[in-house]
């Protein structure tokens, strides 16, 4: 085989890999971070909840990130691209349901930091936890290309 960094396994994850792995093997994925890569070819983790968890088997694991480490800002299935700025909605803590905010920072690692409408901030949030609400052109913070403005009244 080819030689590996030592900090990335044969399943290639590597330390600092936003990944969801099923806590003690259970059946729901939860969302972390890859602490470490151990020798015998388990990965220690670390939880967005704050649970951490040793010697999880590849099995139980998988990559939040973009296939291709990132490069570049990914297309997204609407023909948006993520951008600082774009309206989208994302899942809060990798949970199911999506709730609407804004892309505040585009991370180096392919990852977002996100500014949701209710007030909360998430950082780090993976490309595939999030959803595109416009195409991403830079407009005026506080007016869409619908009429609708920052504190304006909805009902969704």
């Amino acid at each position: 085989g080819s030689p590996r960094r030592p900090d990335q396994s044969r399943d290639g994850f590597r330390e600092g890999m936003k990944v969801e792995a099923r806590y003690r093997g259970k059946a729901r994925y939860y969302p972390g971070v890859i602490r470490r890569v151990n020798r015998d070819g388990t990965y220690d983790v670390d939880y967005d909840d704050g649970e951490k968890e040793m010697f999880v088997s590849a099995e139980l694991i998988k990559s939040l990130e973009p296939a291709g480490g990132g490069h570049g800002s990914p297309v997204r299935p609407s023909g948006g691209e993520l951008r600082e700025g774009t309206k989208v909605e994302a899942r809060y803590r990798g949970k199911a349901r999506y709730y609407p905010g804004v892309i505040r920072r585009v991370n180096r690692d392919g990852t977002y930091d996100i500014d949701y409408d209710d007030g909360e901030k998430e950082t780090f949030v993976a490309g595939e936890l999030i959803r595109a609400l416009d195409n991403g052109s830079p407009r005026r913070p506080d007016q869409s290309r619908d009429g609708f403005r920052e504190g304006m009244k909805v009902e969704a």
